[in-house]
């Protein structure tokens, strides 16, 4: 039947889904530095050669974890945005899952501290944009075209909130986890301010 796959292809799928997940692991508990790919194979008991055959290098496999994460995360926030009844709410909503998703400490760690380690600043940075910038700019675009903002440069708003979360989720990254509350509270105030001055600082 068209669209079943062979056993051989569900076999590969599902070694390469063990192997992001041991990777995540890895990554987690060791860092980017510190993980081998002997030993994401090992954890599966797979060989080197069946990484390589997913994976061209241990990046490209951190890679792949990452953009699980990032998927995963820009799908929450894309739901918490749908799920509002007006654009300034789902505005709110979409920040609201951010942070929350920030909180989170795998993703922080993956995203925020060894997302630049692993692919090097530049291409970490256009990861980011590449998942984030959209959704900024669809919000601020429904913001303006029901009224809510003034209109504006939309490219340079995107790019002036994609650095102002980036912020947030940085600083997520760094707290302390007693304080990561508090911190997320922080910021989502200011993020609030920032996008009601958008709005003409109506509440």
């Amino acid at each position: 039947m068209p669209g079943v796959k062979s056993r051989r292809e569900q076999y590969s799928d599902a070694t390469r889904a063990a192997l992001l997940a041991a990777a995540a692991k890895r990554f987690l508990a060791e860092g980017y530095t510190a993980t081998a790919l002997e030993d994401v194979a090992a954890d599966i008991q797979a060989t080197r050669g069946a990484v390589y055959h997913h994976f061209s290098n241990k990046r490209a496999l951190f890679e792949a974890v990452l953009e699980v994460m990032a998927v995963s995360a820009a799908d929450e926030i894309a739901a918490a945005r749908a799920g509002a009844d007006t654009p300034w709410e789902g505005a709110l909503a979409a920040l609201a899952a951010f942070l929350d998703r920030c909180l989170d400490p795998d993703y922080s760690k993956i995203v925020w501290q060894e997302g630049p380690i692993a692919l090097g600043w530049l291409d970490w940075q256009r990861h980011e944009e590449r998942h984030a910038c959209g959704q900024i700019e669809v919000i601020l675009r429904d913001l303006v075209e029901c009224g809510e903002i003034a209109p504006l440069p939309l490219e340079a708003a995107t790019r002036v909130l994609f650095w102002a979360l980036g912020a947030a989720g940085q600083a997520l990254a760094e707290a302390e986890p007693a304080r990561r509350p508090a911190v997320r509270a922080e910021y989502a105030e200011v993020a609030l301010r920032i996008l009601q001055g958008l709005r003409g600082g109506r509440a």
